[in-house]
């Protein structure tokens, strides 16, 4: 059976490309019109991104794992902690700059450990939503409820 080159198995003809288009033409101002406002295209800005939902998420939780350094600030950290002291005592108590940095290490990684529980805590919920009783949870089970 032989084909003849005017009959083909396709339905229909494949479609004409289209001739590339040129970018459409600025108008071009003279240098006295510039500098009046007047006629003036507005800019217009790129399109924002829409990244997929977590991804942001997700980048800023590798950004904080490769860093050292403290999440909080160090200044709204060291005015809680004066604060706090002066709950205990009316002096006002003197820190060194080397005590508050260390404490606040001790806080930030406290917290992280806890939270880091309390994401265990979510996951055995079959959830990846972290909520306040998942921590209330993690902090029930370490023994630290009382604080």
């Amino acid at each position: 059976m032989r084909h003849d080159s005017s009959t083909s198995r396709r339905k229909g003809k494949t479609p004409a490309r289209r001739p590339p288009q040129p970018p459409p033409e600025t108008p071009t101002t003279p240098r006295s019109q510039r500098g009046s406002g007047a006629s003036r295209l507005p800019l217009v800005s790129p399109k924002k991104r829409k990244f997929r939902p977590g991804t942001k998420a997700l980048r800023e939780i590798r950004k904080y794992q490769k860093s050292t350094d403290l999440l909080l600030r160090k200044a709204p950290f060291s005015r809680l902690v004066r604060e706090v002291c002066q709950g205990f005592s009316r002096d006002a108590l003197q820190w060194q700059v080397y005590a508050l940095m260390a404490l606040q290490e001790a806080a930030e990684a406290f917290l992280v450990m806890l939270f880091s529980d309390a994401n265990l805590c979510a996951i055995h919920a079959k959830r990846v939503t972290l909520f306040p009783r998942d921590i209330q949870l993690a902090r029930r089970i370490r023994g630290v409820d009382n604080l």
